[in-house]
């Protein structure tokens, strides 16, 4: 069996989005700074777990070649 190249790209892919996730959330601590704890501690927690939606379908497409 060969390898396949959409495990490397997808894992790529994959460390790009949590770049990318990570300077938008980062870039928002200057707003987020002055809320109350409890409101920052949802927040971070929220979006310390929602970038793992698009994942499911990019892991998909790594194992079997299509989105669904």
């Amino acid at each position: 069996m060969t390898p396949s190249w959409r495990k490397p790209v997808g894992m790529l892919g994959i460390l790009l989005l949590i770049l990318l996730w990570c300077v938008a959330i980062t870039s928002l601590s200057g707003v987020v700074g002055g809320w109350h704890w409890t409101a920052q501690l949802v927040f971070y927690l929220f979006t310390g777990l929602i970038w793992i939606t698009p994942l499911k379908p990019v892991l998909r497409w790594m194992e079997v070649g299509h989105w669904r």
